[in-house]
C-alpha cells in the first residue's frame, strides 16, 4: 500500500473516531410567544415542587432502563388541562436531554406548561414555558385565565430580523428580537394576540382598554 494511500485511511479513521466521540448535541429549542407556550401545551398550572427522586420509566429498544426525573408537586391553580389535579411532573434526567431543574420543598411557586399523561401526571422540558411565577407580569397572570386561549387560533411569527411581514390575516408579528434583542420583551410580557370577528389577529394589550378594533367582539 502506498504512502498516499495509507494517510487516505488515517484521516478516514480519524474523522469517524472523532465522530463516534463527539458528544450529543445540547438541547435546543426554538423560542416561543408566551401565548404559543399556553396554546400548545396540554396542561398549563401554577404549582411548587414539594419533593423529587429519580425513577424507572420502562426499558428502551435495547432493554436499557429509561431514567426519569419525578416532581412531587403541590398545584396551586389550574388554567388548562384535564378535570384531575396535577400530582407528578416528569422530566429527562440531565438538562442536555432537555431536562428541567426545579427548586424543591414547597418554596418557590412556578408557572408550569407541558404535556399531559394521564392520571394526574405530566411530563415537562425545557422547550416548555417554565418560569417563576413572581417572574411574569400582571397582563400575563391574568391572560392565563381567558385571553391566550382566545388566540390559539392565531399564528404568533417571529421576526428575526428586518424586514419581515405577515403572510395571512391570522398572523402576528413578534418583534421583541428585533426591537430589544431578547424574547421576553415587550410583547411577550404585555401583549396578546387576539382574534377579532373578522377572522383577522391582531395584538392586545391587556392593561389597556380595548382599542378601536376590538369594539366590536367581547372585551378580551
Amino acid at each position: 500500500m502506498g504512502a498516499a494511500a495509507r494517510s487516505l485511511r488515517l484521516a478516514l479513521g480519524l474523522l469517524l473516531l472523532g465522530t463516534l466521540l463527539r458528544p450529543a448535541d445540547a438541547c435546543s429549542c426554538s423560542p416561543v410567544h408566551p401565548q404559543q407556550a399556553f396554546c400548545n401545551a396540554d396542561v398549563v398550572i401554577r404549582a411548587k415542587a414539594v419533593s423529587v427522586k429519580e425513577v424507572d420509566s420502562g426499558n428502551d429498544i435495547y432493554g436499557n432502563p429509561i431514567k426519569r426525573i419525578q416532581y412531587e408537586i403541590k398545584q396551586i391553580k389550574m388554567f388548562k388541562g384535564p378535570d384531575k389535579d396535577i400530582e407528578f411532573i416528569y422530566t429527562a434526567p440531565s438538562s442536555a436531554v432537555c431536562g428541567v431543574s426545579l427548586d424543591i420543598g414547597g418554596k418557590k411557586e412556578y408557572l408550569i406548561a407541558g404535556k399531559a399523561e394521564g392520571n394526574g401526571k405530566m411530563h415537562i422540558t425545557l422547550c416548555d414555558f417554565i418560569v417563576p411565577w413572581d417572574t411574569l407580569s400582571t397582563t400575563q397572570k391574568k391572560s392565563l385565565n381567558h385571553r391566550y386561549q382566545m388566540g390559539c387560533e392565531c399564528k404568533i411569527t417571529r421576526c428575526p430580523m428586518i424586514p419581515c411581514y405577515i403572510s395571512s390575516p391570522d398572523e402576528c408579528l413578534w418583534m421583541d428580537w428585533v426591537t430589544e434583542k431578547n424574547i421576553n420583551g415587550h410583547q411577550a410580557k404585555f401583549f396578546a394576540c387576539i382574534k377579532r370577528s373578522d377572522g383577522s389577529c391582531a395584538w392586545y394589550r391587556g392593561a389597556a382598554p380595548p382599542k378601536q378594533e376590538f369594539l366590536d367582539i367581547e372585551d378580551p
